[in-house]
């Protein structure tokens, strides 16, 4: 049943004040169909994953309008009441590191009186293992969000999985394809994200930060382009960067489960989202992202027969080194446990450094969470 018509989505236009801009590499997909393509990408890609994990895609078969689309069913999905969309929130489960679904802004103490100003509704990918309701908007449209959720995977995440075996010298490009496949049990989902704006007390009181420096927990993050600016990068000199909407790509972060399968090689980058400048601060600022991760089966151990990582002896990581061996599934459990149980609120200074209680941070015994200040 084709979905209803909505009404399309327009973004505001980009900041025009002069940020200190990060300075990243675009990968031409369109470049891995091509003889020496892949080759010419890996190349590309080495320093940026081993430095910063931020980059850009470009030319990912993906139409612009089909990304409109999924930006205009977040909104018509943020537009609805409060009361509908709490149908698809259950504090409970969010606290036992259910994340699917839908988290209202306010969850989360701050800290100086303030709460986070965050909505998320996350959609599992269709494997056929995360059967949930939805509300009539998405409903109505669900052949639409799973085309997209498939094209993100299919046209964006495995060719990357491909650079990343020829990088790390395995003999089989698919290896990592094969720990990611779509129709398996994993935690693979697309969300929409939705940012209040806030007034110059209120961003003051919180340092002028959204979102504290942090890593994200899979394998890649894919965020569409979003004119609103606020992700800010930390860079490999210790400085944070500000990242650059560009036309027509995807920016994608590298993330910890990458990061544990390769021993370190490959970094998981740290970001925050700044309030947005000057001319943008009055805007609402909505995101289309899709979160990709090994499927729920793989044990986050270093790739052991990576010739460059046995090279260079990246045999171990933080959760081997802890005696721990955990599956996909284990690690996002804790981790989301974590990130959304009630903690208490952080100190926060002017300059925006959060310092939380140890025991909020703590992952398990022996693992925290860093807040990158």
């Amino acid at each position: 049943m084709p979905g209803r018509i909505i009404e399309s989505y327009k973004q505001v236009p980009e900041t025009q004040e002069d940020l200190d801009w990060a300075d990243l590499i675009t990968l031409d997909l369109s470049r891995y169909y091509q003889p020496g393509g892949k080759e010419e990408l890996v190349k590309q890609l080495d320093h940026a994953v081993r430095n910063v994990g931020f980059f850009y895609v470009k030319n990912f078969n993906i139409g612009q309008e089909e990304v409109d689309e999924q930006f205009a069913l977040g909104r018509e999905f943020y537009s609805l009441p409060l009361e509908e969309k709490l149908k698809f929130s259950n504090q409970a489960d969010l606290e036992r590191g259910e994340y699917n679904g839908y988290r209202p802004a306010g969850n989360r103490d701050l800290g100086n009186g303030l709460k986070d100003n965050i909505q998320v509704y996350n959609i599992p990918k269709f494997d056929g293992f995360h059967e949930r309701k939805q509300p009539d908007v998405l409903k109505d449209n669900i052949q639409k969000i799973e085309s997209f959720s498939r094209k993100c995977h299919n046209e964006v995440v495995l060719p990357l999985l491909r650079l990343f075996a020829i990088l790390l010298e395995l003999p089989d490009e698919d290896q990592l394809v094969n720990d990611h496949e779509y129709d398996v049990k994993g935690e693979d989902h697309l969300r929409y994200m939705y940012y209040a704006a806030r007034n110059p007390e209120e961003n003051k009181k919180v340092g002028q930060l959204y979102v504290p420096g942090h890593t994200d927990l899979g394998t890649v993050t894919l965020l569409f382009r979003q004119p609103v600016a606020a992700l800010q990068i930390l860079n490999s000199e210790g400085n944070w960067k500000w990242v650059q909407p560009q036309d027509g790509t995807i920016t994608i972060n590298t993330c910890d489960a990458l990061t544990a399968l390769t021993g370190g090689l490959i970094k998981s980058s740290i970001h925050r989202v700044h309030a947005p400048p000057q001319d943008q601060a009055h805007i609402d600022r909505l995101g289309v992202l899709y979160f990709a991760r090994p499927n729920n089966h793989v044990v986050l151990d270093p790739i052991t027969n990576s010739p460059l990582l046995n090279r260079l002896g990246l045999t171990s990581n933080v959760f081997t080194e802890l005696g721990q061996h955990l599956t996909t599934e284990q690690w996002v459990k804790v981790r989301q446990t974590q990130q959304q149980r009630r903690n208490k609120p952080a100190k926060i200074s002017e300059d925006g450094k959060f310092e939380y209680e140890k025991k909020d941070l703590e992952i398990l015994p022996g693992l925290h969470a860093k807040i990158h200040n």
